[in-house]
Formats: C-alpha cells, sequence, structure tokens
C-alpha cells in the first residue's frame, strides 16, 4: 500500500454535490481520488485498479451500497477479507444497517450530513489498520530465512553463488533432487537483496487444483471484484516457482508472456496489470529432455535459466552431515520441549555410509523421529532401525575391523575409510590433533582441513598441542 498521504480513495455515491466536495477535500489533503455514481460503475473502477479505502453511501439507486459490499465481502472471503477497507455513509441509517454493514466487513459508518473532521480521522484509521493487516500477513508468508548450513566445498560454492546474484534481478533457476530444500535457499537468496523487505511468495503448481491454476496465479476479475492472483501477491518482491516443470502448456504460455512483458493480465481482466517481480523457479526434472519432448516452452526455459545454479545432494556433501545432525537436533529439542541428542562417532559413522535418496528432507525427518523416541546418545542400532535395517556388511570379521560400502564410488569408499580412520586415531591421541599429526604423518594445516572435510569430530575438545 502507498503511503497514506498518497492512497487511492474511491467515493461512491450518487449525489454528484457530495462526491465534488468529498473530492476537493481529500485531494486537498493529498489522497487520489475516483468517484462512482451507482454500483455498476464501482465495479468497473475497481477491476481496473483496485482503490486503497472506499468510501460508499448505502441509499443508492439500482443496487444499494449494502448489496454492493456483500458481493466485495463474497469475494474478499476466499482470501480472508475485504481487499480494502469500506467506511459506509448514509443519511438515513439505523442500528440494524450500520451492524448488517459491520458483520459484512465495514470499517466504520458515518452519518449524514458528513463532519469532514471525523471523516477524515476515520479513514486515516482504516488505512492504518489496512496496512498492519497487510504487514502482519506478509510476516507470517514470510519464513525467517537461514543461512544454508554446511562448510563441504559444493555448499561454500553455492553459497558464494547466491551472495553474488543476491544484489541482482536476473532469473535463477535452482536444479536439484527432490529434498534438497530449494525453497530455503531461494528464501535466503531473497533475504540478502534489496527486495527483502517485500514479499516472498512461493507457488507449488502441482498442489493449485487445475480448474483454478489460471485464477490462483494470474488474479480474475468478475461482476464481485478482483481477486489478486499469487503473482500479484509478490509485486515487489519474489516468485518461487517450485517444480516449474509441473506448470501446464497454457500456464507456461501466459507465464512467458507475463515475463516478457511485465505485465499481467487477470481471468476476466480487460486491463493489464504491471508486475514488478524477481522470479526463482527450482526443478527436480531435466528441463532439456522436456523441451526436447515438447513438454516445456523453450521461451519460457530460456527466461527462467538466465542462471542456472546446481544444488547438491546430501550424498556429494557428506563433510557437512555433522553440523547438520546438531542443527536438526537442536531445532526439533527446541521446538518440542526435548533434550538435544547427541550424534557420537559411532552413529554419525552409520550416517555417513547412508545413500540419502531423500536428501536433507529424509535427514530432518530422522533426526525428528529420534528426538522423539529416545534420549542421550544415539546409538547405531536406532540409527539402523531408522534406515530399516539397511545395515551394511563388514570387511571382515574382525573385533576391530571397520564398514565399508563397496557399493560407494572409489573417491567415495576412501572418503569414508579416511574418516573412520581418523576418528580411531583422533580418540587414540586424546583428542590433541598435534598427536595425531605425528601419529599419521600429517602436516597440521592439512589435517585440520581434512578432518573438517570429512566431518570428523573430535570428542576430546579439540587440543592442539
Amino acid at each position: 500500500m502507498p503511503a497514506i498521504s498518497h492512497a487511492h480513495i474511491l467515493i461512491v455515491d450518487d449525489e454528484p454535490d457530495i462526491r465534488g466536495l468529498l473530492r476537493d477535500v481529500l485531494e486537498d489533503e493529498g489522497y487520489r481520488v475516483s468517484d462512482a455514481p451507482d454500483a455498476e460503475a464501482a465495479r468497473l473502477l475497481v477491476a481496473q485498479q483496485a482503490p486503497d479505502a472506499v468510501l460508499l453511501d448505502i441509499w443508492m439507486p439500482g443496487e444499494d451500497g449494502l448489496s454492493l459490499l456483500r458481493g466485495w465481502a463474497e469475494a474478499g472471503r476466499r482470501r480472508g477479507g475485504l481487499a480494502f477497507p469500506v467506511v459506509m455513509m448514509s443519511g438515513h441509517g439505523t442500528v440494524d444497517t450500520a451492524v448488517e454493514a459491520t458483520k459484512l466487513g465495514a470499517y466504520d459508518f458515518i452519518e449524514k450530513p458528513i463532519t469532514l473532521a471525523k471523516l477524515l480521522i476515520t479513514l486515516q484509521r482504516a488505512l492504518e489498520a489496512s496496512r498492519l493487516r497487510a504487514d502482519n500477513a506478509a510476516l507470517r508468508r514470510q519464513a525467517q530465512p537461514v543461512r544454508p548450513a554446511g562448510d563441504s566445498t559444493p555448499m561454500q560454492a553455492l553459497r558464494e553463488k547466491l551472495e553474488r546474484l543476491a544484489g541482482h534481478d536476473s532469473a535463477v533457476l535452482l536444479r536439484g533432487e527432490p529434498g534438497t530444500e530449494k525453497e530455503a535457499l531461494a528464501r535466503w537468496l531473497h533475504s540478502l537483496g534489496p527486495r527483502r523487505d517485500q514479499p516472498f511468495i512461493a507457488v507449488v503448481p502441482g498442489a493449485i487444483a487445475s480448474g483454478q491454476a489460471a485464477a490462483t496465479l494470474f488474479g480474475a476479475e468478475d461482476a464481485s471484484g478482483v481477486r489478486p492472483g499469487l503473482l500479484e501477491q509478490a509485486q515487489g518482491g519474489t516468485l518461487f516457482l517450485d517444480e516449474v516443470a509441473e506448470l501446464d502448456a497454457e500456464l507456461q504460455q501466459r507465464l512467458s508472456s507475463v515475463i516478457e512483458r511485465g505485465q499481467l493480465l487477470r481471468v476476466g481482466g480487460q486491463q493489464p496489470v504491471d508486475l514488478n517481480v524477481r522470479v526463482v523457479a527450482a526443478t527436480a526434472q531435466d528441463l532439456e529432455a522436456a523441451r526436447a519432448q515438447g513438454r516445456f516452452r523453450d521461451e519460457l526455459y530460456f527466461q527462467l535459466n538466465v542462471v542456472p545454479l546446481e544444488v547438491p545432494p546430501l550424498r556429494e556433501r557428506r563433510a557437512d552431515l555433522a553440523e547438520l545432525l546438531a542443527q536438526y537436533a537442536a531445532h526439533f529439542a527446541r521446538r518440542d520441549g526435548l533434550s538435544p541428542r547427541r550424534f557420537g562417532a559411532a552413529a554419525q559413522s552409520r550416517l555417513q555410509r547412508h545413500d540419502w535418496p531423500g536428501n536433507l528432507r529424509e535427514l530432518r525427518n530422522l533426526v525428528q523421529r529420534l528426538t522423539l523416541l529416545g534420549s542421550d546418545e544415539v546409538t547405531v542400532p536406532e540409527v539402523d532401525a531408522m534406515l530399516d535395517g539397511r545395515a551394511v556388511a563388514p570387511v571382515a570379521a574382525a573385533e576391530d575391523a571397520v564398514a565399508i560400502d563397496f557399493s560407494l564410488p572409489l573417491r567415495e569408499a576412501r572418503e569414508q575409510f579416511e574418516r573412520l580412520y581418523l576418528s580411531r586415531r583422533l580418540d587414540e591421541a586424546g583428542g590433541s590433533v598435534g598427536k595425531l599429526a605425528k601419529m599419521t604423518g600429517m602436516e597440521r594445516t592439512h589435517l585440520y582441513r581434512k578432518l573438517r572435510d570429512l566431518g570428523v569430530e573430535n570428542r576430546s575438545g579439540g587440543r592442539d598441542d
């Protein structure tokens, strides 16, 4: 909503003298003013541009003000209330009329002849209340963005790219497997840029009923008023399109036109609406293959794929597992009022050998269940039970043998062995990295980097002697 002193006010009254008087007064106060002599003209004006507030006469020839208000209220019920505050005016009002108007959502009721001082105060309060509701709604829509966790090489590179892109409006396409929390990355990108104080609207095409998809995305206009769509609700901010490949052909075409022109046309609308949003899209599908098969439009692909970013799966950033486990354990313990559980070396080693097909979503689910169903340190049998008993066969039956997953690529198998080896030798060194360096014949700086990259936890405090 614009500044209150520049807000757009619609006057609906069948008496020209009253419309003229109110227009002069409001324009002198700095408001932008439109006026309509009847309900039909008022609907047309609202469809063209929704006002910030309406002054509505009750008794008018043809359709009266209460009927017009009822239609706006019906349209607003789908989104939780009237799209703008309405102040009713009447020279023949009764208590029953005022009560009915209030039930329909009117902000206040003013009797004629109108006291201009009271009108201005009432209008200002209505605008302030409307702005407060809009601000609260925006806060509810915007989840608190969190810096993406992990210091593995893939995550460091991804964060650096997002930070560089934050100050620009270029479209970004996040490509990665399901469960890699691409929306959280988009929210963090939004929080770093100049649009941070504007809305972040997430759109999940697959969750929208097919018959209502166009109206939900682009908005609609009809006799009962204007219903802004999700794109319009993102005005000035960021629009996040999750799994964009699920948009059908018609919506792809309409979205491409909106991005190209910077304008949208609501369903049933006649006048285009200027749109200023940053688009961040995400997909787990192969859009190039979808293009080749004719399932995804070329023009939309190139509009969204200005800056493609690959989001690594969890199996490619195993060095982040220790930090992620601690983060999720603290989160669920705090949220559910429980003690956080500790993941020791044995449990972490077992989790390192898991493939994580569900990525971060699977990890969050596992930590949540472990937090709810146990206490103290997490054991390997607990982890095995949570992973449906998918244990890995050991290399040998010897007591000191380590478990290696032979199905892994050589690089990952080597990392797995190094992680287990260094964890055990670090325990033998009493947590002293200096002693560990001598025992392993490794240079200390290189050893520190290796321990960090592998996610090896120093359970003895990390001494450097």
